[in-house]
C-alpha cells in the first residue's frame, strides 16, 4: 500500500449543501487504529472534508511520515496546486480562509504523500470514512430521532 508511517482514510459529507455534516478521519499506524468523527449543524461539504484531513493530522503527537487518501480533488488540489497562490494573493476571493490556514498549520513537520482516491469505488478505506462521516452527518440533521 504505502510505505508511510500513519496511513489516513478521510472523507466529508453533507446532508443538503449547506446543511447538517460529519466528518471522519481512519488513522491507522500497523496494527493500531484510530477512528475521529466530528459534525456541524450548518456547514458544506467542503468544509467537512477540509475538517477530516485537519483533524487527522491534529491528531499526530509528532511529526511522521504520512499518506493521506481522501476522494476530495478540493482538498488534494487545494493543499499542492492553490495554496501558494492563495497566500500571494493574501487569500482574496477564497473560501474556507480559517479552515486553509488551519491546514497549513496541521501538515507542519509531516512528510505527507497526498493521495486521490474515487469516493464509492470499493476502497476499503475510503468506504469507511464515507460510512461514519455519513453517519454523522446524519446523526447531527436529526439529533432526536
Amino acid at each position: 500500500m504505502s510505505d508511510a508511517e500513519v496511513i489516513i482514510y478521510t472523507d466529508g459529507a453533507c446532508k443538503g449543501n449547506p446543511g447538517p455534516g460529519g466528518y471522519a478521519a481512519v488513522l491507522r499506524k500497523g496494527e493500531h487504529e484510530r477512528v475521529i468523527t466530528g459534525w456541524d449543524g450548518e456547514t458544506t461539504n467542503n468544509r467537512m472534508e477540509l475538517l477530516a484531513v485537519i483533524s487527522a493530522l491534529e491528531a499526530l503527537k509528532r511529526p511522521c511520515s504520512v499518506a493521506v487518501f481522501s476522494d476530495s480533488k478540493y482538498v488534494l488540489d487545494g493543499i499542492t496546486r492553490w495554496i501558494k497562490g492563495w497566500q500571494k494573493r493574501n487569500w482574496k476571493k477564497v473560501k474556507n480562509v480559517d479552515l486553509w490556514k488551519r491546514l497549513l498549520e496541521a501538515v507542519e513537520g509531516h512528510s505527507i504523500d497526498w493521495n486521490w482516491v474515487r469516493g464509492h469505488s470499493g476502497d476499503p478505506g475510503n468506504e469507511r470514512a464515507d460510512k461514519l462521516a455519513s453517519e454523522a452527518a446524519e446523526i447531527q440533521g436529526h439529533p432526536y430521532e
